[in-house]
C-alpha cells in the first residue's frame, strides 16, 4: 500500500485546479460506476456559487452535525494539508485513509484504460472528488455537504444527486472557462440545479436571479430565493454578529442568528446557510446552535493580536471588495499593511485598484512559480503608482515584515488561498 506522502507526490503529478483540468462528467461518472458508485450511497447538498460557498457549506455541514449526524464536508482548495478536502465528522480523513482511496481511485482508472477504448484518465480535482465520495461511503457518512470546484454544470461533483442545490452569489471570476457576463456565469453555476431538486438562490445580482430562477422553473423545481427573506436587529461587530431572520411575507423564521465569521458579506453567506438548513426541515434552536460553532479558516481570520494580522483568502474582485468593507468599517484612521500575491487567471486590474486605495504599505509576495503573478510584473505593471511598495522573495518574509508595524497597525493577508495557507502555517506556529 501506497503511504501518505507517496499518494500526494502521485496526486500532485496530476496537475491542480487550474493545470490539466478537465471539465466534462464522463470520465468520474466512469470511474465511480466502476467503484460501485459510491456518490449514490449518502443524502446531498451541493453548493455553487463564486464566493462565499465554503462558507455556506461550512455553517450547513457543522449544524447537520451538531443535530448528530455523521457529515462529510468536501471543498477545495485546501490552506495547509490536502486531507483538509474531505472530512468527515468534522475532521479531516486519516492519512491512512486518504491513501488508501487514493490507491482504489487510481487502481479503478488502470483498470479501465487497461479494459475499454475511453479515455478515462482522471485530474487531480477528479480524482480527489472520486476519493472523497469514496471515503465518504466507506466511513458511513450520512449526509454530505459538496462544494463545486469551478462553475457547475460540468464539475466533476455534478454526478451528485441531492437533496438540495444551492447558489451562493454569483459575481466575475474564471470568465476564460465560465463567460464574460454574469449571465453566463450564472448559467454554468446553475447547472447543478437537478429535476425536481428543491434549490436556494443566495442574495444575487437581479441579472444572476432572473437567470437562476429561470433555470429552476425549467426543471420543475421548487425555489427559495434569499433577496426575499428580511433582516432586521442586525448588530454588526468586528468579529461577528447577530441579526433576527423573516421568510417571505414577513414570516417570523430566526431570532438571534449568530454568524461567527467576520465582515458584513458573511451575513448574506449565514442566511442562505439557514435557508437551506430551514428547506431541509431543521429546527430553528438547530439552525442556530449549528451555524454558531460553524468554523472556517483563513477568511478574515486573526491569527495575532498587537499588531493585529488578518488571513483573507479574497481573490477577485467581488473578494477584495468585501475584505476593504470590512477594513474601512472596523478600523478606520488605522494603517493597513497589505501582503499580497496572487494567480494570474485573475481580474489583476481591479484588484490592484482596490488595494492601491486601501493599503498604506504593500509587500509582493510572491505565490506560484508557474501560475502565479511574478512581483516583479505587480510591482511595474499593477501597483507601480504605490507611495510604499516591497517585494518579498518568500512567504517567510512576512515575518520580518511584520516585526516593522506599530501595534495599532493592521496586517491583512491576501490575494490566494496558497497564500494564505502558507502564512498561516507560518504565523500558527
Amino acid at each position: 500500500m501506497l503511504t501518505y506522502a507517496e499518494a500526494v507526490q502521485a496526486l500532485y503529478r496530476l496537475g491542480n485546479e487550474s493545470r490539466g483540468i478537465q471539465l466534462g462528467l464522463d470520465r468520474i461518472r466512469l470511474v465511480l460506476e466502476h467503484l460501485g458508485n459510491p456518490h449514490l450511497a449518502f443524502r446531498s447538498i451541493h453548493v455553487a456559487g463564486t464566493n462565499g460557498k465554503g462558507s455556506v457549506c461550512a455553517m450547513i455541514e457543522s449544524a447537520l452535525r451538531h443535530t448528530g449526524l455523521r457529515t462529510g464536508l468536501y471543498t477545495s482548495p485546501h490552506l495547509v494539508d490536502v486531507r483538509e478536502r474531505v472530512c468527515v465528522g468534522g475532521q479531516p480523513v486519516s492519512p491512512e485513509q486518504f491513501a488508501w482511496a487514493f490507491e482504489q481511485v487510481s487502481g479503478a482508472v488502470a483498470q479501465l484504460e487497461a479494459y475499454t477504448d475511453f479515455p478515462v484518465r482522471l485530474s487531480f480535482f477528479e480524482t480527489l472528488t472520486a476519493m472523497g465520495f469514496l471515503l465518504f461511503r466507506e466511513l458511513g457518512v450520512e449526509w454530505a455537504v459538496v462544494e463545486v470546484g469551478l462553475g457547475g454544470r460540468l464539475d466533476a461533483t455534478n454526478v451528485l444527486r441531492p437533496e438540495l442545490s444551492v447558489i451562493t452569489l454569483v459575481d466575475y471570476d474564471h470568465e476564460h472557462q465560465l463567460g464574460g457576463s454574469i449571465e453566463a456565469i450564472a448559467w454554468e453555476k446553475g447547472g447543478i440545479i437537478k429535476p425536481g431538486v428543491p434549490v436556494v438562490i443566495g442574495r444575487q445580482r437581479r441579472e444572476a436571479s432572473s437567470v437562476l430562477i429561470q433555470l429552476a422553473l425549467a426543471q420543475n423545481c421548487p425555489w427559495v430565493d434569499c433577496r426575499e427573506w428580511q433582516l432586521s436587529r442586525l448588530r454588526l461587530e468586528r468579529d461577528q454578529s447577530w441579526f433576527d431572520l423573516r421568510g417571505p411575507h414577513g414570516k417570523p423564521i430566526l431570532t438571534d442568528l449568530h454568524c461567527p465569521f467576520r465582515g458584513e458579506h458573511q451575513v448574506d453567506n449565514t442566511i442562505t446557510a439557514a435557508a437551506a438548513l430551514w428547506q431541509l426541515g431543521l429546527d430553528p434552536e438547530a439552525i442556530r446552535h449549528g451555524i454558531a460553532l460553524a468554523r472556517w479558516p483563513g477568511r478574515l481570520e486573526v491569527v495575532r493580536q498587537s499588531p493585529l494580522v488578518l488571513l483573507d483568502g479574497a481573490h477577485n474582485p467581488a473578494g477584495m471588495r468585501a475584505l476593504a468593507a470590512y477594513l474601512n468599517r472596523f478600523f478606520p484612521g488605522r494603517r493597513i499593511w497589505v501582503a499580497w500575491g496572487s494567480m494570474r487567471d485573475k481580474a489583476l486590474d481591479e484588484v490592484a485598484g482596490i488595494l492601491s486605495n486601501l493599503a498604506t504599505r504593500l509587500l509582493l509576495v510572491p505565490v506560484d512559480p508557474q501560475r502565479g503573478v511574478s512581483t516583479a510584473a505587480a510591482l511595474n505593471h499593477f501597483f507601480r503608482d504605490h507611495r510604499d511598495v516591497q517585494t518579498a522573495d518568500s512567504v517567510a518574509d512576512i515575518l520580518g515584515w511584520i516585526e516593522q508595524a506599530e501595534p495599532t497597525d493592521v496586517i491583512v493577508v491576501t490575494g490566494s488561498l496558497r497564500l494564505v495557507g502558507e502564512a498561516r502555517a507560518l504565523l500558527t506556529l
